[in-house]
């Protein structure tokens, strides 16, 4: 399941290089299936979520080829096998993100139902909503959704009830090749969600109003592609650079970031006493005073966002006085607290509400991750610890973090694989 050990107690120093976005890229592997002509994707993470995608995009038919380390070359089919194999499909979330484009390219699909992390219930059913609303039909059938186009899609006024990253990604898709145009009401504003609007604009859909509460899309007869574009950093990745570096007392600078998408995390370090410094594509963080105490609300973007949750709870564990944190976003995000109180934290969770009394320090303790931010927390914390701390299942970290141990070795860590 593979382990990694920390000695903690070393404040980070240096600089560190941001990836590209694991959700962007996800999103935008499976939106290249719309394209007639190959695209290649630059700036795309070498992390086990975009191989396990690039694997089921591949069992469909799609040819891939790695140029580089981060150069990812996306030939779409003229003919799509419609099936996904389960034993990947179990593994991401994120393979629903298929429906939208095949259903839009090919008039048909069947994906099994994802999996991903245990984080909390994630119903499909927006997804369903707003790919019928467009003319699809879709279906449960043994374990997998299947669809079909019966006639054409055709542009619809779509109004979710929450603004699901992932069901406003799947239309969108979906409408660039729906006759006439989509409205998608209450939209998803994240970064994410730009990014994958303009990919589309570049291969040649007609996309406006992403990162606002409505996104007006005219359909096209076909997208062409034969683009190449580059993906977003990855906001949550530097996010938890950044925290890990106010946790240990650091000094950090981050290269390759895009701070405004960063601002709610950076006002709540801010309020924590944590200095935080920002230029065009870097950002740097130091602590040379006592972190503070905060009260956190996670919300859909522009609010503070539920993937820097868990990072944030490891640092306040050793902030003097009372945190309280409120997850709005998934029912499961605090199964870490019982990881971190094995290293000495104070918590008390009630339903959606975490209270964190801060302690003097936290031990380093044989612990294990529960799911992907869940184990970057556990990072976090052993980074803090006094002792040696071992952090099992870390493959889920492996899902959305390059070379983590290599760039936290970097920055004067003592981490290891065990």
């Amino acid at each position: 399941m593979g382990r990694i050990i920390i000695n903690g107690g070393k404040p980070l120093r240096g600089r560190v290089k941001i990836c590209g976005a694991k959700n962007a890229s996800l999103a935008i592997l499976c939106a290249a299936i719309l394209a007639r002509k190959e695209t290649v994707l630059e700036n795309v993470p070498d992390i086990s979520d975009v191989r396990v995608m690039n694997d089921i995009i591949k069992s469909i038919g799609v040819v891939t080829i790695w140029d580089t380390p981060d150069t990812l070359r996306v030939v779409p089919p003229e003919k799509v096998n419609t099936g996904t194999p389960y034993h990947l499909v179990k593994k991401l979330r994120a393979s629903n993100l298929l429906l939208g484009p095949v259903l839009a390219r090919f008039g048909k699909v069947k994906v099994a139902l994802p999996g991903g992390c245990n984080i909390g219930t994630r119903p499909m059913d927006l997804h369903f909503k707003g790919l019928n609303g467009l003319g699809a039909e879709l279906k449960l059938e043994h374990g997998c959704v299947c669809g079909i186009v019966p006639n054409c899609l055709k542009g619809a006024r779509i109004y979710l009830d929450f603004p699901s990253v992932g069901a406003t990604e799947n239309i969108m898709m979906a409408a660039c090749l729906a006759v006439g145009q989509t409205l998608i009401e209450n939209a998803a504003k994240e970064p994410e969600i730009v990014d994958l609007a303009n990919f589309l604009n570049n291969i040649g859909a007609k996309v406006r109003g992403a990162g606002t509460d409505v996104i007006k899309i005219d359909g096209v007869d076909s997208l062409e592609g034969g683009v190449r574009y580059p993906i977003i950093p990855d906001r949550i990745e530097a996010g938890t650079f950044m925290v890990a570096a106010a946790a240990t007392g650091g000094d950090v600078m981050l290269e390759n970031v895009i701070p405004i998408h960063l601002q709610p995390l950076i006002a709540k370090l801010r309020e924590a006493n944590v200095d935080v410094y920002e230029e065009e594509d870097t950002l740097r963080v130091c602590v040379g005073k006592k972190i503070r105490p905060v009260d956190i609300k996670t919300m859909p973007y522009p609010g503070f966002p539920t993937d820097m949750q868990s990072q944030l709870m490891a640092m306040l564990c050793v902030a003097p006085g009372i945190s309280v944190l409120v997850e709005n976003v998934f029912e499961n995000r605090f199964m870490v607290a019982d990881e971190l109180k094995r290293m000495g934290a104070r918590i008390k969770v009630e339903g959606r509400i975490a209270v964190i009394e801060g302690a003097p320090s936290l031990q380093g303790a044989q612990v294990k991750a529960t799911d992907l931010r869940a184990g970057a927390a556990l990072i976090v914390a052993g980074l803090m610890a006094s002792g040696e701390t071992e952090i099992g299942n870390a493959f889920y970290i492996d899902r959305g973090y390059h070379r983590l141990v290599e760039k936290l070795r970097g920055l004067g860590a003592s981490i290891r694989r065990g």
